[in-house]
């Protein structure tokens, strides 16, 4: 299925028939990605008096309990209301699921003790580029993004002035292979995060960050138009299914 997606000047046709998943699961376990220090997810037959959620178990339905944290173990999309005394949700304020987008991949470079991505590295790689979202891949990049546990391992993060660059720029949609745009114990600052939804001046409720994405290398960076699909949880943040149409 070909189609035509014009926007603004430009026009991308795309199959929507091939789209490319770049997302990552929820399973229960310990092989299932983790951070910030919680337990793992779980997935099991409901049980109480007379009922069991299984029918291997000799239930007539299969019928699980789900325990997850949508911010510590799948692909998650987020609102401001993240980082907001007030209450806002991603189920109110992402309306629109579909975005013109480029893929990037980032080496994050070596700082003290830590790896970041710098605006330089940014301001390279997208150039004159003007898109509503970015998809970011940083190196190096193996499938053990699956099932990496990332509590008190200092992932990368994003430097406060390469996130500055991407609002400026008029990203409005960020999607990130790591755990948090924002070092992983920074003292409650969240400088990545505030900047990006501008919480000091005039907030941006309708930009999301996505975390925990997985781009394969067989993905080549470039142009895409984006489906952000999203679970329709009222929370900050929900499990979603970022999938990238390229050009046909």
């Amino acid at each position: 299925m070909i189609a035509s997606v014009k926007y603004k000047s430009q026009t991308l046709k795309v199959d929507l028939s091939k789209p490319l998943d770049i997302s990552i699961p929820l399973r229960g376990g310990i092989s299932n990605v983790n951070a910030w220090y919680v337990a793992p997810p779980t997935i099991g037959p409901h049980k109480e008096e007379g009922f069991v959620g299984s029918v291997k178990e000799g239930g007539s339905v299969n019928f699980n309990d789900i325990h997850f944290n949508p911010h510590a173990h799948v692909t998650h999309t987020e609102c401001v209301g993240h980082i907001t005394k007030n209450v806002h949700s991603i189920n109110d304020h992402l309306k629109n699921y579909f975005f013109w987008t480029e893929l990037i991949t980032v080496a994050p470079e070596k700082q003290g003790m830590d790896f970041v991505i710098s605006k330089k590295q940014l301001q390279y790689a997208l150039g004159a580029k003007k898109r509503e979202a970015v998809v970011i891949r940083t190196l190096p990049n193996t499938t053990e993004k699956y099932n990496r546990q990332y509590s008190n391992t200092n992932p990368p993060y994003f430097l406060e002035e390469a996130i500055r660059y991407l609002r400026d720029k008029g990203v409005e949609h960020l999607l990130v292979d790591l755990p948090s745009v924002d070092r992983e114990k920074d003292g409650g600052f969240l400088k990545a995060h505030k900047t990006f939804w501008n919480l000091d001046g005039d907030i941006r409720f309708k930009a999301t960050i996505t975390e925990f994405v997985y781009v394969d290398n067989s993905i080549e960076d470039g142009r895409y138009l984006l489906n952000l699909q999203v679970a329709p949880f009222e929370n900050d943040a929900s499990p979603s299914r970022p999938l990238l149409y390229g050009p046909v």
